[in-house]
This record gives C-alpha cells, sequence and structure tokens, in this order.
C-alpha cells in the first residue's frame, strides 16, 4: 500500500471519506473489503479519506485484500459530525475527511466520492467545490426504492427542502436518465410528480407550476402525470419527482414501516409450535423476499446535476449497504454521459422558459 498521493488524472478511482459513518472507520472499512470481495471485476483504485492510523489499524485486521497497490490513503486530521451547520463545516472543517474527498474530486485525482456522513455538508461541499452542471439550478439525491414487481427511483430524498418548479423539472430529466442507466437501459421510464390527488390543480403553487412545465416536455420524457402516494408500489411509475423534505419524509418512512413489518411478522411468528413450523415451510418465500426487497442492495444516493460523481449512503449504513453504494460509485464514475445531458438540459430549458 502507498500513503502518498501520486495518481494519474485518467486512472478509475474512488475516493471513499471513511470518517463519516455512524459504524464509524471500522464498519467503512469493512464495507470497502466487501466491495472488493464481492465485485472485483467492477472495482477500480481507491483512496481512503480519514485519519491515517486509525485507516492503518483498521485495515491490519482485514485480509489481503487491501495490499495490493490498489488502494492508497489521503490523511484528513478532521471529521464532520451528523450536527454540523454546512457553512459552519465549510468554514472550520477544511480538512475534514469529506472535503478532502471532494477536493480530490475538484482537483480530477479522482473520478468519484463516496460518503455516509452529513448530508447537508456532502450537497453543498459538493455544490460549492465540484459545482453545479450548466443549465441546472441545483442538485438533487436520487434513491432506488425496491418494490415487490419493480424498482422505482425516488428523486430528491433531501438535498433541496425548498425548492422551485423549474428545479422539479430538473429533476425529472435528472432521475429519468439515472433511472436509465441504474434500474432499465432499454426503456424509456414513467415519471410522475407526487402531490395530494391527480386531479388538475392539486397540490401547491410549485407543484401545479412543475406540471404545468413537465407537460410541455412530455416528448424529452416520458411524462405520466400527477400521482399519490398509494400508486407508489403497484408498478405504475418509474420516477417519482417530489422536493427534498416530502421526499426525505417519504423515504425514511418506507425504511421505518419494512423494519416495523419484519419485526411484527417475526414476533408473530414465534408466538406458537404451529406459526414457526409455518414460518419454517415458508422459509424460501422469507428469503427471496429479503432478497429483493433489502434495501442494502441499494445503499448509494447519488448527488445528481453536479460536475462530478458524488455518492452518499446512509449514516447508519450496514456493511452490504456500503459495499454496493461503492459499487454504484464505479459504475457512475464509468459512464461519460455529459454531453447527452448538457444538451438535453439545453433543450429543456428552452421549452420551459
Amino acid at each position: 500500500m502507498t500513503h502518498s498521493m501520486h495518481m494519474n488524472s485518467k486512472e478509475q478511482m474512488v475516493a471513499v471519506d471513511v470518517m463519516g459513518g455512524d459504524g464509524g472507520v471500522s464498519s467503512m472499512i469493512r464495507g470497502v473489503e466487501l466491495a472488493i470481495k464481492l465485485f472485483p471485476d467492477e472495482m477500480g483504485k481507491l483512496v481512503l479519506v480519514g485519519d491515517e492510523a486509525t485507516i492503518e489499524e483498521q485495515i491490519s485486521q482485514c485480509g489481503s485484500v487491501f495490499h495490493n497497490g490498489d488502494v492508497e490513503i489521503c490523511h484528513a486530521s478532521q471529521s464532520i459530525d451528523m450536527a454540523e451547520k454546512p457553512m459552519h463545516a465549510l468554514r472550520n472543517k477544511k480538512d475534514s475527511s469529506m472535503f478532502r474527498a471532494i477536493d480530490l474530486l475538484k482537483e480530477n485525482k479522482v473520478s468519484g466520492v463516496l460518503s455516509c456522513g452529513n448530508t447537508g455538508c456532502l450537497v453543498v461541499g459538493g455544490t460549492l467545490k465540484v459545482g453545479v452542471m450548466p443549465g441546472i439550478d441545483r442538485p438533487a439525491l436520487a434513491t432506488i426504492i425496491p418494490a415487490p414487481t419493480s424498482r422505482f427511483v425516488l428523486i430528491d430524498v433531501g438535498a433541496n427542502p425548498s425548492t422551485s418548479a423549474k428545479s422539479l423539472v430538473h429533476n425529472a430529466l435528472l432521475g429519468a436518465l439515472y433511472h436509465n442507466i441504474a434500474v432499465d437501459p432499454k426503456n424509456s421510464p414513467r415519471v410522475g410528480l407526487l402531490t395530494i390527488g391527480t386531479e388538475e390543480g392539486k397540490g401547491s403553487e410549485t407543484i401545479c407550476e412543475a406540471h404545468e412545465m413537465l407537460k410541455k416536455i412530455n416528448g424529452e420524457i416520458r411524462y405520466c402525470g400527477l400521482i399519490e402516494g398509494f400508486q407508489l408500489f403497484s408498478n405504475e411509475i418509474d420516477v417519482v419527482v417530489c422536493d427534498g423534505f416530502v421526499g426525505n419524509i417519504l423515504l425514511k418512512t418506507i425504511e421505518s414501516l419494512a423494519g416495523t413489518i419484519k419485526n411484527y411478522i417475526k414476533t408473530e411468528m414465534k408466538k406458537n409450535p404451529l406459526r414457526m413450523l409455518g414460518a419454517f415451510l415458508a422459509g424460501g418465500a422469507f428469503r427471496a423476499m429479503k432478497r429483493d426487497l433489502t434495501a442494502d442492495k441499494y445503499g448509494g444516493a447519488p448527488l445528481l446535476g453536479l460536475n462530478g460523481i458524488v455518492v452518499k449512503s446512509h449514516g447508519s449504513s450496514s456493511v452490504e449497504a456500503v459495499a454496493h453504494a461503492l459499487r454504484l460509485t464505479f459504475r457512475l464514475s464509468k459512464i461519460n454521459n455529459e454531453h447527452f445531458l448538457s444538451n438535453a438540459i439545453e433543450k429543456v430549458n428552452f421549452l420551459i422558459e
């Protein structure tokens, strides 16, 4: 392993902020190790950003995957906690693992960044340091939600709690592109705008304005109109567009409900021997549900609309979720859609202005 930074800007390399997650450096390092083991053909070179001594100590407890020359350490003396305000962190935590990782992306020394840290700081840091693509007002966080017969993209899940109608239109375009990359590259995704009713005029002034704009660009994306919450899991829509306030609440509600149902089923199945036998006989079905509906497979949420790849994973991400988020970061950093997206943004902005 090398400790100094001697990187070719053309190499496929991802910087990982190992100080950001709730599980600490150990969880992040084990997630990276798992990604290398599970997806060896999809991994490039890695830069682990954080306290060098702590990283070295954790790596020493891992297997040989970190000793092949494809992993480097970039020392950062500071870390950002989850309660830190973005602008305070920008002024006082310049040597934090998160901002050091973003700086490497800004300097073209890496092709992508993964962090499980403070969402607000990551959004502000990415926006100010890496910059937003021309024509895009604000970046947006997108995530994939698994459903029984499909998967859909939810955008925005927390980057911008308050947004404009134009930004919602941009989110629709970014979400559709992400669906083509991460879910289904062949078919044009069905895009819907989340609100409180499907009738015309239902929703806030911003929603109604965005709805009218989206109808104007229906040829650029497959806009299916206004949608309600009960349509999300019935395979009616592929990209769900909302502001970051609604999206973040919706995402956390889905995660909480999934955990509650899982625990409820476990408790009820253990109440008597007959139920336990039934649980044993239905084991295959339960394993299939866990495999298909687990959120760990979709652990990363890219911050779309930046001049570079920045992926946010949940602060409480499991080792498996970190591994899949790292895989996603490499996948996105290998795809160059900037020219196509720039043309699409320019055309959409012309149609709605």
